[in-house]
């Protein structure tokens, strides 16, 4: 029998869902708040996002609810393998997100799920999700690339808020607060006035706030995480971003692999690059270690770079 995948913490235990909504978000850990998912009819989910600035739904966001309803119509011994997604549609934040999963096959050892996103009637994205039971097996991987720890490192909400005192004042409005994630840029670059670099950038993540131990919530919350960033590396060698009035940017894919157990609340190395961009679109490829130096996730993704004359 599949587990419901809860993302209470213990101060909403005893609340309903509607009731989340009517106590101040300060206490609250924000990406649960924002993974949590009402079942509203058998394979059916709604969620809503955050406000936080964003134009549109962050992508993050929607690859992790995706993953989450999901999840929830899966045996508690099988976690997620791997996952591809594409984003169809902008969302739009000011309205909820209907997921619909379709149980695609329940073998002895693997399950397959496909998900849809759905605003306004139509699909904003789809993904599908493989699982697997624990097993045993061969093991290798590319060692983690030596870098600076964390702690030696500025946090990416103070370095943005230094950044944008030479900002004019409608950014500066957009990274005065917290974010729900911590990130340690490793290569920072200057978001307004970017320098043109190497395809290839590297960064310390994680939750910006402690999470409860069930390893398949941790495998949602970095979902959330891995699209943060990635996007960004096929612009470095241009020197260009999405801060950039003439420049367009967004996700069209996301695929991502579970390679072993971590914690999202701990540090994690991302190590991205984009071997090419062509045709408007780059390509980016990411390694995910833990401090131990384990390889435990990988993603790639194909954006859209499209530059306004």
């Amino acid at each position: 029998m599949s587990a419901r995948l809860s993302f209470r913490t213990p101060i909403l235990e005893t609340l309903s869902w509607n009731a989340c909504f009517r106590i101040p978000m300060q206490p609250l850990n924000k990406i649960l708040e924002t993974l949590d998912l009402e079942e509203i009819e058998l394979n059916h989910y709604l969620a809503t996002s955050p406000n936080e600035g964003w134009q549109r739904v962050y992508g993050g966001q929607v690859i992790g609810q995706a993953l989450v309803a999901a999840s929830r119509t899966v045996d508690e011994d099988r976690q997620a393998h791997s996952l591809h997604g594409y984003f169809l549609r902008a969302g739009d934040k000011d309205i909820p997100i209907l997921y619909k999963v379709d149980r695609i096959r329940d073998g002895r050892s693997f399950t397959t799920r496909r998900v849809v996103a759905v605003q306004r009637g139509k699909a904003i994205f789809t993904m599908s999700i493989s699982f697997q039971v624990a097993e045993e097996g061969l093991s290798h991987q590319f060692p983690m690339p030596s870098t600076p720890k964390p702690e030696d490192l500025k946090d990416e909400d103070e370095l943005r808020r230094e950044q944008a005192q030479a900002w004019p004042a409608e950014f500066q409005e957009s990274f005065t607060g917290s974010s729900a994630i911590q990130m340690k840029h490793v290569e920072p670059t200057d978001l307004l006035n970017p320098k043109p670099t190497e395809p290839v950038q590297r960064c310390w993540m994680k939750s910006g706030e402690a999470l409860p131990d069930d390893p398949r919530l941790h495998q949602c919350v970095l979902a959330y995480l891995s699209d943060w960033s990635l996007l960004d590396t096929a612009a470095r060698p241009h020197g260009v971003s999405f801060m950039q009035d003439n420049v367009q940017v967004a996700s069209l894919d996301h695929a991502m692999w579970f390679h072993r157990p971590f914690r999202a609340d701990e540090w994690l190395l991302y190590d991205q690059d984009s071997p090419t961009a062509s045709g408007a679109r780059g390509f980016n490829r990411g390694l995910i270690y833990n401090q131990a130096g384990e390889l435990v996730a990988s993603t790639t993704q194909e954006g859209l770079m499209r530059i306004h004359k």
